[in-house]
């Protein structure tokens, strides 16, 4: 159940309503001030349940439905930065401890070029959650399902080629983490890589709806990426 479809099933229960309480219900909404976590949804479903159009159990069958097929929203907001720099590296490691924050220590040469290391291996992470292209908003609101078939948009960014051995990006949705793992060479190569700046040293990839099956051949499951990125490398 995404947000669309949330906002269809409360409407559902708008209608149980009597039209006097409809309008009441409709007027508070198109003035009410939202402060985290109160907000319009909040007030919809203590209105539903004051005025006994709903019972207790419904309300928690919906919440049950909606937090199950949303078990992932809670990244959508993060600020970019968390979410690109810090989660990502943190849930690789928390998957598999095999993955090292680099140092010095373990890279003499290391100066902050890349992301993790694994047994000499250089690994740079990008991560981008997919939004809907034709929505405006905040990223929450822009969220989406993996198998909904509305036009989304992962960008992975600031890819610099020849810095590391292995890629990995991950593409999060509302419901679904995806992995995919890519040589250096096939990153470089890849068809739908671009400058992100004209003349610049960065590059990105934009993942939609129209080419992501193109990535399925670099898809892998969280327990074998290791396994995946040592068979690159050798």
């Amino acid at each position: 159940m995404d947000i669309d479809e949330l906002d269809q099933h409360l409407l559902s229960w708008t209608k149980r309503l009597k039209q006097e309480n409809q309008n009441l219900l409709n007027a508070a909404l198109s003035s009410i001030k939202s402060a985290f976590p109160f907000n319009e949804y909040e007030h919809r479903i203590a209105f539903f349940l004051n005025r006994g159009v709903i019972s207790f159990d419904e309300y928690k069958k919906l919440r049950d439905n909606y937090v199950g097929s949303n078990q992932y929203l809670e990244l959508y907001g993060l600020a970019p930065r968390v979410f690109g720099d810090i989660w990502c590296k943190e849930h690789l490691i928390g998957i598999d401890q095999r993955f090292k924050e680099p140092s010095k220590k373990l890279d003499p040469k290391y100066d902050g070029e890349y992301d993790l290391w694994l047994n000499g291996i250089k690994i740079e992470v990008k991560a981008g959650r997919a939004t809907k292209t034709k929505e405006r908003g905040a990223v929450t609101s822009k969220a989406i399902p993996y198998k909904s078939e509305k036009p989304f948009w992962i960008n992975m960014q600031q890819i610099k080629l020849d810095i590391c051995d292995v890629f990995i990006l991950i593409g999060v949705w509302t419901d679904r983490i995806c992995y995919w793992v890519l040589s250096n060479d096939e990153v470089k190569n890849h068809s739908e890589i671009s400058h992100q700046h004209r003349g610049g040293i960065e590059y990105q990839i934009g993942i939609t709806e129209r080419n992501v099956r193109e990535f399925d051949k670099y898809l892998v499951e969280p327990t074998k990426l290791v396994d995946t990125i040592l068979e690159k490398v050798k």
